[in-house]
């Protein structure tokens, strides 16, 4: 198979634009792709809610004490919460799917240098999202629940309603999955141009003031959760602009070489 010719697939990019149109009907197509897609997951994830709920809600429940339990404070909830656990379950299932669809429709007006960065970003964007939320479920949920436990009043019965612990629970699956973005962010802020990495450097106290005040927001108000989640998100700040930085070492490198191909 030939090799695209890089001046060759930029300009065809550059003359074969689209009427406005054909552009909605395109998102269209991708939109409801990507419902029939979920919809198929969900129904299989539904007959499997209660095993999910169960799953999701072991970290807890191996701290509850003996007289603890979870209840269900409304009258729907028993119904309402494995549902939608299920929906969230389909679309967190078929994110690579969705993410495709998206880039799908993308890319047909990307230049070949772009497809080459938009392509590895796609699939290490998706893999950073599940570690963060693995890494919730594995590491911060028990430390978290154990120490909730401990420092339960004597004489006060730990109970905790489902629905609420499913809103706390894709609250912090949907706060340490982004946070695992932040090193694709910060590539991107140095790839398009908008900073450098030295200058996202030197912005690294307001980044640290930052992710501890974000983690106060988005956590429950203890300092395990919080650390959990600040720590790392400053960590992956530091892998951002060290990434950030060998690339524009080696952008740096290659240019020249370019040039001198032009002239």
């Amino acid at each position: 198979m030939a090799k695209a010719d890089p001046e060759e697939h930029d300009a065809l990019v550059d003359t074969s634009e689209q009427p406005f149109l054909d552009h909605i009907i395109e998102l269209r197509s991708r939109i409801l792709r990507t419902l029939l897609v979920v919809m198929l997951l969900f129904f299989p994830t539904y007959y499997f809610a209660n095993d999910l709920y169960q799953f999701v809600a072991a970290p807890l429940m191996a701290h509850l004490p003996n007289s603890g339990s979870m209840i269900a404070t409304e009258v729907a909830s028993p119904f309402l919460t494995p549902f939608k656990l299920a929906i969230f379950t389909a679309i967190f299932i078929g994110m690579p799917f969705v993410l495709h669809q998206g880039w799908s429709f993308i890319s047909p007006g990307l230049y070949l240098h772009e497809k080459k960065f938009a392509l590895p970003l796609l699939v290490s964007s998706i893999s950073l999202f599940y570690l963060g939320v693995a890494f919730a479920y594995f590491l911060v949920f028990p430390l978290v629940f154990e120490f909730l436990a401990a420092v339960t009043p004597e004489g006060v019965t730990m109970m905790t309603d489902i629905n609420r612990y499913l809103d706390f629970v894709l609250k912090m699956f949907f706060a340490f999955g982004f946070a695992f973005e932040i090193p694709i962010a910060t590539l991107l802020l140095s790839w398009s141009g908008i900073s450098t990495a030295d200058g996202m450097a030197r912005k690294r106290p307001y980044v640290i003031v930052g992710c501890f005040v974000v983690a106060m927001l988005l956590t429950p108000p203890d300092v395990i959760s919080q650390l959990l989640l600040a720590i790392p998100t400053w960590m992956l700040f530091e892998l951002g602009v060290f990434l950030a930085r060998f690339a524009e070492k080696r952008r740096d490198q290659t240019t020249p070489d370019e040039d001198v191909e032009t002239v």
